[in-house]
Parts: C-alpha cells; structure tokens; sequence
C-alpha cells in the first residue's frame, strides 16, 4: 500500500453493500484512507482527492466501490475484479 497523496488506496478489493435509506445524503471516501470507509471522516486532507456526495433517491441497497477505481463512482462497476 503506497502512501503517495496523489494515489487513492485500495482499502477493500470489494464493494461495500449497504442498506440505504431514501433521502440518505452520504459523502463517499473518493481517496482510500478514511477509517469510516466506504465513507468520508476528512483523512482526504492533504491529498488531491474530495469526497463524492450522493443522495440516495430511494431505499435499496448500494454497492458503494471499496477499490476507489470505479470508473462509476461511487458506486462498484467490477473494477476490482481487475486489480
């Protein structure tokens, strides 16, 4: 795992599949280094990244990305299946 701030890390090799509620505003971690992943707890600072804020339009369950290399963020397109 590289520390370089211009990198995003790789935290999970997986989606993070969570239950969400309709109207949920979340701030997904765009760079790799939150502790409160798939989430934003500010570790971004210092890096290039900033969060990604999604408003779920519905209650259903989400595949918010874990790799940080979707090319469909936030949410898991199969990238880390390519790792």
């Amino acid at each position: 795992m590289t520390d370089d701030p211009a990198k995003a890390l790789c935290p999970q090799a997986r989606p993070y599949v969570l239950k969400e509620e309709a109207g949920a505003t979340r701030w997904w971690c765009a760079c790799g280094r939150s502790k409160a992943q798939p989430f934003c707890d500010g570790s971004h600072a210092g890096t290039a990244f900033t969060p990604l804020e999604t408003v779920c339009p519905e209650s259903r369950m989400v595949a918010w990305c874990g790799c940080k290399a979707t090319k469909t963020p936030p949410y898991c397109d199969g990238s880390h299946s390519r790792l």
